[in-house]
């Protein structure tokens, strides 16, 4: 743990690094400052600490005016012999507010509250970390000459492969080419919205506008795209997968 005091006074500034120490024999390094004016320079010239302590009537003013100079990100416990700033102090970052004398007691009950935020933080910060990114995609880039732009999925109707090129139909109509295959889209596309129809087709459940029986056991779909209306097949093999799909 890492530590600032911003005490003018050194005698107390000392007696609550001793105090510190002895809570925390493992502390790595306190360092002091005993200005509004050194407090800011230290905050901008290094890391921000575990922790800070910090009195209230410093020499130059209040210490509640560097945060007016500078970002405090980390929790804060005040130490002063004045009551009547409690209110304003807990309006900051503070987890305490303590008067002096500071005692050992005191201080502990601080620093108990102190981990107690550090182990609630850093859980939080593990539970976004074990979150998976998303593997499907929110969108495409495309590229029309030296123009580029993005196509949300939700704008899209159907992917088509077609001589060894696969576009991208949109609901209003609109085709654009995309370079990906249809195996590599499948990858990153929602199958509960996408489903391949064949070999040429992957259509978005959505843009599905009627589903008639065909020959040999298939399946023929209408897809819209705009005011048009395209018809596509479900190979035969396909069939009752893509009746699951669309059941669900």
């Amino acid at each position: 743990m890492k530590f600032l005091i911003i005490e003018d006074e050194p005698l107390a500034a000392e007696r609550l690094g001793h105090l510190i120490l002895q809570h925390y024999p493992q502390t790595e390094k306190t360092e002091t400052c005993d200005s509004v004016e050194s407090a800011v320079l230290w905050l901008r010239s290094n890391p921000m600490p575990n922790c800070i302590f910090m009195d209230i009537q410093l020499s130059d003013g209040l210490s509640f005016s560097i945060s007016h100079d500078v970002e405090i990100t980390c929790p804060v416990i005040f130490t002063t012999a004045y009551e009547n700033y409690a209110l304003k102090a807990f309006e900051l970052f503070s987890i305490d507010y303590l008067l002096k004398p500071v005692t050992l007691k005191s201080l502990k009950q601080a620093l108990t509250k102190l981990e107690t935020y550090t182990n609630a933080t850093l859980t939080a910060q593990q539970n976004l970390l074990d979150i998976p990114a998303s593997k499907y995609k929110n969108r495409f880039l495309i590229k029309i000459g030296n123009k580029m732009f993005f196509v949300d999925v939700s704008d899209v109707a159907y992917f088509l492969s077609d001589d060894k090129s696969v576009y991208l139909y949109t609901t209003d109509g609109k085709a654009f080419p995309i370079d990906y295959t249809l195996d590599s889209l499948m990858e990153h596309l929602n199958e509960k919205e996408f489903f391949r129809l064949n070999r040429q087709v992957i259509a978005r459940i959505d843009a599905i506008k009627d589903i008639k029986l065909y020959t040999n056991r298939r399946l023929k779909l209408s897809l819209n795209s705009g005011n048009a209306v395209n018809d596509f097949i479900v190979s035969r093999e396909r069939v009752a997968a893509f009746k699951t799909w669309a059941g669900n």
